[in-house]
């Protein structure tokens, strides 16, 4: 039991049930939050950018905002990296593709029908 309430501080743990989802405040087994049935979060068009920040000085290509969910997430991410001849990891909703293929993706993005935009210059 929590004494004490400071709602800038939520409960993040529970003896009862463990972790707290900080956005719904339930248990992490029954949160609703990550569940897979929810809609993709964003506008629909999907954001193309490079990053080098907290990699070692390594590039990587990420893509954000793709209106597709699930297992159609999951190969997509997958076509992208055999296109581009490289390497990469969807997490969260995210494609991260090894080294600066940018161009390469914006096109076969929109080859696909995605709304594309470059982002970050």
């Amino acid at each position: 039991m929590r004494k004490g309430h400071d709602p800038d501080r939520p409960l993040v743990w529970s003896s009862e049930t463990g972790r707290i989802c900080p956005k719904c405040g339930k248990g992490m087994a029954s949160c609703i939050c990550r569940k897979g049935g929810q809609t993709p979060a964003g506008d629909g068009i999907a954001r193309v950018r490079r990053e080098t920040k907290g990699r070692g000085g390594k590039t990587v290509t990420v893509v954000t905002g793709v209106a597709v969910k699930g297992e159609e997430l999951k190969t997509l991410a997958g076509d992208l990296k055999k296109r581009c001849g490289s390497g990469g990891t969807l997490k969260d909703g995210v494609i991260e593709i090894q080294g600066d293929h940018c161009d390469l993706v914006v096109a076969e993005l929109t080859n696909r029908g995605f709304k594309v935009k470059r982002a970050g210059g």
